[in-house]
């Protein structure tokens, strides 16, 4: 049982990191980095405190696969981030949750998985959802915006299908192992992208900012990994399955209480097709499994 709480904790925690975004003075890609740096030197430091026999060596036939992957978590954040500031955190955290959708519709293709009717069922009932979730009216923000971060949020879902895909292939390391070394992957490809597109504003952003900005980093990424990580074994994969879908429910009600974002009966009805569609076929893929 306290298994089951500790991995909804990790939900919810995962859930607020819009509420900190926005409220983190700095770029998108800025945000991003120090994340990426942060929550791996907090794994990093959790591993050697806790005297863990872990081993970061990546096989050669691994190390595109690791640098690819690790390339995608960084900007699938710095979307994901930037889609915060143009649409609700509705709009963007279901958006970016047709991810799963994306690993369903590329699976047979990258991973010769069958294409089953129930697969296509829920990808018509996902893409009907996201249809409805796109709401132009939403909060008084043009229809301009709303489609600015809601596209933000799909380059997020696409990075993200991407990284979940490209995973399936990395043998020699576990899930803890390979976040890790994707974590310092990400700080080392979005370093120089941040130099070269608009450099550091570190110093002016403020003491709020940097608070909001060591949370995520300490307790969203580093903290929450490990936490993550760590109960996965202890829990069915139907558990697992079940219980992710704290993350964007959470999301979503944090922003109403906390931000006052409104969300409308439609995208309500959108948001339960995209998760519900995806759920089931994760569901339905374990039960025949």
């Amino acid at each position: 049982m306290k298994e089951r709480f500790g991995f909804i904790f990790v939900m919810l925690t995962f859930g607020s990191i819009g509420l900190f975004v926005r409220n983190i003075h700095l770029s998108s890609s800025e945000i991003a980095l120090y994340r990426a740096v942060i929550g791996s030197l907090v794994i990093i430091l959790i591993t050697v405190f806790l005297k863990q026999t872990t081993s970061f060596r990546i096989e050669k036939r691994d190390l595109i696969l690791i640098l690819l992957s690790g390339a995608a978590i960084g900007f699938n954040w710095m979307f994901l981030f930037e889609a915060y500031r143009y649409t609700t955190i509705a709009n963007a955290t279901l958006s970016y949750y047709f991810a799963p959708v994306l690993v369903m519709l590329l699976a047979p293709v990258v991973l010769k998985e069958k294409w089953t009717l129930s697969k296509g069922i829920a990808f018509i009932i996902a893409v009907l959802g996201l249809f409805l979730v796109v709401n132009p009216e939403t909060d008084g923000l043009g229809p301009h915006h709303h489609l600015v971060g809601v596209s933000y949020g799909l380059l997020a879902a696409v990075l993200y299908a991407s990284v979940i895909l490209i995973n399936q292939f990395i043998k020699n390391m576990n899930s803890y192992q390979r976040t890790t070394v994707q974590l310092v992957v990400a700080s080392i490809v979005l370093l120089p992208y941040v130099i070269l597109t608009q450099g550091f504003s570190l110093p002016s952003f403020d003491i709020r900012s940097v608070i909001f900005l060591v949370i995520l980093g300490v307790f969203h990424t580093g903290i929450a990994n490990f936490f993550y990580f760590s109960l996965l074994p202890r829990l069915s994969a139907q558990t697992v399955s079940v219980m992710s879908y704290i993350d964007p429910i959470s999301a979503v009600f944090f922003s109403a209480l906390f931000l006052g974002e409104t969300i409308t009966p439609l995208q309500i009805v959108g948001g339960i097709f995209i998760l519900g569609s995806t759920l089931m076929s994760e569901l339905w893929q374990q039960k025949k499994t």
